[in-house]
């Protein structure tokens, strides 16, 4: 009995080194590739909308339906869906949605397009970004699914910067 006892806790011993390991393993390898665990440096993490301006904002959708399957919600728009794969668990949205010429949500820039990057500790972006001498075109507003801020880029277009929840 006591020898099935002893080799019963030398395997949980071997096996916890072991998960210890693997553990150990991931970690370093998410540093080796530069992936911060619990990461809050103020930064864009990537796309989070592509908007542009169309002359016939009806057939510009239904274009987009006809040929490309892009479904339109109630809202105008398209939401496509991927994982974060640096967190699987974690769904981020892209949102794809074409304005009316001369719509003023672009403003002031001229340009026919805005961007949207999603980012993490927005708070944090906005202050590094006054302290660079970027436009900042309003404050922080704060919605069911995210907090959002504009600024301009030196080239005069308009940068909408998303916070998801």
């Amino acid at each position: 009995m006591k020898k099935v006892t002893i080799i019963a806790l030398l395997s949980l011993l071997i096996l916890s080194f072991s998960t210890s390991d693997k553990i150990n393993n991931t970690v370093n390898t998410y540093k080796q590739k530069g992936i911060i665990m619990n990461d809050t440096i103020p930064k864009v993490t990537g796309i989070g909308g592509i908007f542009f301006y169309s002359d016939n904002l009806k057939e510009t959708k239904e274009w987009y339906t006809k040929n490309l399957g892009i479904e339109i919600n109630e809202w105008g728009s398209s939401s496509f869906e991927s994982r974060n794969i640096n967190r699987p668990d974690e769904i981020n949205s892209l949102q794809w949605k074409p304005f009316k010429k001369g719509d003023k949500y672009f403003s002031p820039s001229p340009k026919d397009f805005m961007i949207n990057y999603q980012v993490q500790n927005i708070e944090g972006l906005v202050n590094k970004l006054k302290e660079n001498g970027v436009t900042i075109l309003d404050s922080i507003a704060s919605y069911d699914y995210g907090k959002f801020i504009h600024i301009m880029d030196k080239e005069g277009n308009k940068i909408e910067l998303w916070e998801p929840k």
